[in-house]
């Protein structure tokens, strides 16, 4: 992998927001309605990245935190974290460009993640939701140590209900992260 990773900034909505249409359009497609990636897509994820990185989120501990994966100044994957209400911490999202996935970098977001959950939220638990046709995701978190913790319904953006997985990295497997994280 010849990407490296750092903090995003509200200058990096457009890029976010383009990055996150194109993945949703490849990894989505027949798993959810065509009506939900279709030509507003792009347009709604801008409005999504540009309210959430100009937000004030108050306390540091409440901050969510944007990780961009970049090679030659350009954009190849993102990971964005949460906190939540209940002391764990959402991955939110994790996308690579098309083309690019299988090569490290969601490996690298994912480590980066869990690096910075566990020195930010000591303690913290660290989950995200998948959509269970999303078998390559699937997969890939599996591989990556996360525990399936829940079945559950999603709301997709359009009102769309879908068949979902969390999946956990318990706190103490994020330490481990932390020690080979970028920062």
């Amino acid at each position: 992998m010849n990407a490296t990773i750092r903090r995003g900034t509200a200058q990096d909505a457009a890029a976010v927001a383009e990055l996150h249409a194109r993945s949703w359009r490849t990894a989505y497609t027949g798993i959810v309605p065509e009506a939900a990636l279709g030509d507003g897509l792009t347009g709604e994820r801008h409005e999504v990245w540009a309210l959430r990185l100009s937000v004030d989120y108050g306390e540091p501990a409440n901050t969510p935190e944007l990780l961009i994966a970049e090679e030659a100044g350009s954009a190849v994957g993102f990971a964005y974290v949460v906190p939540q209400p209940d002391g764990r911490v959402l991955l939110d999202n994790l996308h690579i460009r098309p083309g690019r996935t299988g090569g490290g970098i969601g490996r690298a977001l994912l480590s980066a993640a869990g690096g910075h959950v566990a020195r930010q939220h000591p303690g913290a638990d660290l989950y995200l939701e998948v959509l269970c046709g999303n078998t390559r995701a699937v997969a890939f978190y599996e591989r990556e140590g996360g525990r399936r913790t829940a079945e559950q319904q999603g709301v997709f953006p359009g009102g769309y209900v879908l068949p979902e997985y969390e999946y956990t990295w318990p706190a103490e497997a994020l330490r481990v992260m932390a020690g080979q994280s970028v920062s």
